[in-house]
């Protein structure tokens, strides 16, 4: 399972080595200045959009990059799971969908 991690001055996604592979890529640790905002997601596994390049298991997980009109979203989500969308100016994903066990404290630790 994923850890996000909220430092000082960055938002880190530490996946596991099975994630690693599912997600085709590794670790992710995004500056906090590049935040522009953050939404509590309450039905993440419906939220997502595009077409995926990673991992997908209708009704139970969802991980790696969606490419959307929007631009790209990075996505780690599971059935059941309480999310937050992270979105980012000028970095590699334009978004973070992360699963969390607690997202009002994420926002809240994001200044949010």
């Amino acid at each position: 399972m994923s850890t996000v991690t909220i430092t000082a001055d960055a938002i880190e996604v530490r996946l596991d080595t099975a994630e690693k592979i599912g997600s085709l890529r590794g670790d992710l640790r995004v500056p906090r200045t590049a935040v522009t905002s953050v939404e509590i997601v309450e039905d993440a596994l419906a939220a997502t959009e595009g077409l995926r390049v990673g991992l997908g298991v209708p009704g139970h997980r969802k991980l790696g990059t969606w490419h959307t009109l929007h631009g790209k979203e990075f996505v780690d989500v599971r059935k059941g799971q309480p999310a937050v969308r992270i979105r980012l100016d000028a970095e590699t994903f334009d978004s973070l969908l992360l699963g969390v066990d607690d997202p009002q404290a994420v926002v809240r630790s994001l200044g949010a």
